[in-house]
């Protein structure tokens, strides 16, 4: 070996180990910068199962929710003939009323009034009860206690936990009415 050869040897020599270094710290790097690419695909994947599971849970519940409501208009169309059955029985003179063709009414009312309850229709409570808006139409104010429903004008009703028609009511104004004041 020459000197020359001998003198450019170490310095190859750490050339090469310097050329070394450096392709491990770039591979270093791109390990790093391959890894955080990894966590966030993983971090989107997650976002991305949670969001599913969240769209099917509410698609469920949206489908449960049509399912319950879907009579809702026909039930709502079927309420007028409910009132008028039960203003025809309740108009009935009491000389005929145990005749068995009003027994007869009265049971068809009575079906009628049952089936709709098995669809979830209920009636909504009204005299006695405190105004509420949520529930209540106030279409008169008359005496009795102050924001107490007095009198029920027209039923109301609620499917499943839905106000389907809100009761028209009349509303106490605060004045005693002559059949509440007793002498004490």
């Amino acid at each position: 070996m020459t000197q020359q050869e001998s003198e450019d040897s170490p310095t190859t020599e750490v050339e090469q180990e310097l050329a070394e270094i450096e392709d491990i710290e770039a591979l270093k790097k791109a390990l790093a910068e391959e890894k955080t690419k990894a966590e966030s695909y993983l971090a989107n994947w997650q976002r991305a199962q949670a969001d599913f599971i969240n769209y099917k849970r509410r698609t469920e519940q949206a489908r449960q929710e049509t399912g319950k409501f879907a009579n809702s208009c026909l039930i709502l169309s079927l309420l007028p003939v409910l009132d008028d059955l039960e203003r025809a029985l309740d108009s009935v003179p009491p000389r005929l009323r145990k005749l068995a063709w009003v027994d007869g009414i009265r049971l068809i009312w009575r079906k009628f009034r049952e089936s709709l309850k098995a669809q979830g229709l209920m009636p909504i409570a009204t005299e006695g009860e405190p105004f509420d808006p949520n529930l209540h139409e106030a279409a008169m104010r008359t005496k009795g206690r102050e924001g107490i429903v007095t009198k029920e004008l027209r039923k109301g009703y609620k499917l499943h936990d839905r106000v389907l028609r809100a009761a028209v009511v009349a509303v106490g104004s605060g004045e005693r009415a002559e059949e509440t004041i007793t002498s004490g």
